[in-house]
């Protein structure tokens, strides 16, 4: 019995052995340039400003000669409101300025009797220095009216909703007769003044842009008809449901075929960098000495590898110099390995 113990051991001691010494496979993936950036995109003509426009104060719309697709100049008429309430404001703060200039005329008449009798000897000073204080005070009622009726006139000026640039009516909210509160918006207004492409980004796509980047546009409808275009911005916050980033090109004096809504196509003016975009869970030490692990196909071992780090955004970080096509780059579990390590079959993850 004892003897069949020990050669039971003696056969998986080996054995154990054998499976510590099995290499573990690595979560890696291989360095392709043609990922690096995509050389075209597609996207849609609009206003590089857009604004939604509203009355300030709550009311009844009484007339929208502004519809959906018209082109606007600026101070055209776009709305009004019903301004039946507004005129009666109007009118009692102009009555209130008029008695207020009525008391005030009284009261300086009275200082002026009050300030003769009192130099001829025949009056109190202090009846005067009531006066002078009654006067100070219907004074300050009329400016106070005044104030109020100033104030009246602008909130009945501003029941006239008027286009502040040249623009097309891209969207309206409300119709005659219903009513708005105040700073509810009535109508868009987008700006032709000044023309961009919007086009939606993957991460990776956006991790390699940088602002100033140059693009040649074409009209998806006529690709003979073309405009120069440069990256103005990324928008920081990615789209909930598609994880995409919106970017911005503004078009440099695009010819009129460039209408809001168009589709086009942007492409690199330069062709694509030659630049590698990888995951961001690569790299060793980002922030000081970025390194990543090379596996060595030929010995199955990996090595590390000094890189320059170009932009990094979230997941993906640029790698601008130190890596090459082919190369197999090491993903995951990087701060478990040992220079020289032999390492297993590549797992994609």
């Amino acid at each position: 019995m004892i003897r069949w113990l020990a050669f039971t051991l003696c056969m998986a001691l080996p054995a154990a052995a054998a499976a510590a010494e099995t290499p573990r496979p690595v979560v890696s993936q291989i360095v392709d340039l043609t990922d690096a950036l995509a050389a075209n995109y597609v996207g849609t003509v609009s206003a590089r400003i857009e604004a939604d426009l509203g009355f300030p104060m709550i009311g009844t719309i009484a007339e929208r000669p502004a519809s959906q697709g018209d082109l606007v100049a600026k101070g055209d008429v776009l709305a009004r409101l019903d301004p039946e309430d507004l005129d009666a404001s109007v009118r009692s703060a102009e009555s209130g300025v008029a008695v207020a200039e009525a008391q005030a005329a009284s009261t300086r008449d009275a200082r002026d009797r009050a300030s003769e009798l009192a130099a001829r000897g025949a009056g109190a000073q202090t009846r005067l220095d009531s006066a002078e204080r009654a006067l100070i005070a219907a004074d300050a009622q009329v400016e106070q009216a005044r104030a109020a009726l100033v104030r009246a006139r602008d909130i009945r000026a501003l029941a006239t909703l008027t286009a502040p640039q040249d623009g097309i009516i891209t969207t309206v909210y409300e119709e005659p007769g219903a009513t708005v509160a105040a700073g509810a918006p009535v109508l868009r207004l987008s700006g032709t003044g000044e023309r961009e492409i919007v086009i939606d980004l993957s991460e990776r796509d956006t991790a390699a842009l940088r602002p100033g980047t140059e693009f040649i546009a074409s009209l998806i409808a006529n690709p003979e008809v073309t405009a120069r275009a440069r990256l103005d911005r990324i928008d920081p916050v990615a789209e909930r449901s598609t994880r995409t980033r919106r970017a911005h090109l503004r078009l440099n004096a695009p010819p009129e075929a460039f209408r809001l809504g168009a589709l086009a196509h942007a492409r690199l003016a330069t062709g694509p960098e030659a630049a590698v975009v990888i995951p961001s869970t690569a790299l060793l030490d980002p922030d000081t000495d970025p390194m990543v692990w090379v596996v060595d196909r030929t010995d199955n071992t990996v090595h590390r590898r000094a890189v320059t780090v170009g932009a990094t955004l979230e997941a993906f970080t640029v790698i601008a110099a130190g890596l090459s096509e082919g190369d197999e780059i090491v993903t995951r579990g990087i701060h478990s390995l040992t220079d020289g390590q032999t390492v297993g079959a590549q797992v994609s993850r």
